[in-house]
C-alpha cells in the first residue's frame, strides 16, 4: 500500500512539473477550464461531459508524453541530431493531432448550443 501511495506522489509531482514548466500544458489547462465553465453554463449532457473529459485526458496525456520524450531525447542527445529532431517533431505532431480532435469535439458540442443561446437572446430582444 505504501508503495502505491509513493507511485501516486511521483505521478502528481510529474503533473506539477509539467504544469509549471511547459507553456503548452498551461494553454491546455486554460482550455480545460474554459470548456468546463462553458459546459456548466450550457448545461451539457453527461455524454457530452464524457467526451470533454476524454478529450482533456488525451490532449494533456499526449502533452506529458511529448514532454517526457523531449526530456529523454535531450538527455541522450544533447547535441543536435536529425533523428533526435525527428523524434521530437513526431511527438509534437501527436499532440497536435489530439488537440485538433479535441477542438473539433468541442465545436461539435458547443457551437449548436451557442447558436441556440444567441438565437434565444436575439428573439427576446426583437420582441
Amino acid at each position: 500500500m505504501k508503495q502505491r501511495l509513493h507511485s501516486f506522489k511521483h505521478a502528481i509531482r510529474g503533473i506539477r512539473m509539467v504544469l509549471k514548466s511547459e507553456r503548452n500544458m498551461q494553454i491546455h489547462l486554460i482550455f480545460v477550464l474554459l470548456v468546463t465553465v462553458f459546459g456548466f453554463l450550457f448545461n451539457i449532457s453527461p455524454v457530452e461531459w464524457m467526451f470533454c473529459l476524454l478529450a482533456f485526458g488525451l490532449v494533456m496525456g499526449a502533452e506529458m508524453m511529448n514532454t517526457a520524450l523531449e526530456t529523454i531525447v535531450d538527455l541522450v542527445s544533447p547535441d543536435y541530431h536529425p533523428l533526435a529532431g525527428r523524434a521530437k517533431d513526431i511527438a509534437a505532431g501527436a499532440v497536435l493531432i489530439t488537440a485538433i480532435a479535441a477542438a473539433i469535439t468541442g465545436l461539435i458540442i458547443f457551437v449548436p448550443k451557442a447558436i441556440s443561446h444567441i438565437s434565444s437572446l436575439w428573439s427576446s430582444f426583437s420582441n
